[in-house]
């Protein structure tokens, strides 16, 4: 029994080769390849569960991206090439409130030894990484919880190799 057919994918030779270009350069990150491969797919004619098959996605994901490319023909929006059409929308809620200068300058308090800190401790923890941070002046508060999300965020876990 066969499903319902998917909505057709036009698309103009300047929007294909367009596709095609993004598709082929080798420095554009794989997410964007990945979509550009779906709408092209979808223009070709297949349907959503073929090209979820071909391109190791969920069916869904094919759909909104088949229903995306639809919205790729020529608009309004010509100020925006191809590529920016296919990056994500920006997404709802709070912009975070510390830097990226303020999160280097905790990474490297936590690479450090506590002991130049003024800290008579042999190993960080979360509490006391959160005073140090309020004492040098890098943020007028910060909890110990988030102080510790911080440095176990980028690059592995620098409370463990700051042990002095």
């Amino acid at each position: 029994m066969r499903g319902p057919t998917p909505p057709a994918v036009a698309l103009t030779a300047a929007m294909r080769d367009a596709l095609d270009t993004l598709v082929r350069r080798h420095g554009t990150p794989q997410q964007l390849a990945l979509r550009a491969r779906i709408v092209l797919a979808a223009a070709d004619g297949l349907n959503n569960s073929q090209i979820a098959r071909r391109e190791g996605v969920d069916v869904a994901t094919v759909r909104l991206w088949r229903g995306r490319g639809r919205g790729l023909q020529p608009s309004a929006r010509t100020d925006l090439g191809v590529a920016d059409r296919l990056r994500d929308a920006p997404r709802p809620g709070r912009h975070p409130e510390i830097t990226a200068e303020q999160q280097c300058r905790s990474v490297a308090l936590a690479c450090e030894a506590p002991g130049v800190s003024g800290r008579p401790i042999s190993q960080w923890t979360g509490r006391e990484v959160a005073d140090a941070i309020v004492k040098r002046g890098s943020r007028a508060r910060i909890s110990r919880r988030h102080a510790a999300r911080l440095l176990k965020k980028g690059t592995g876990t620098p409370i463990a190799s700051a042990t002095g």
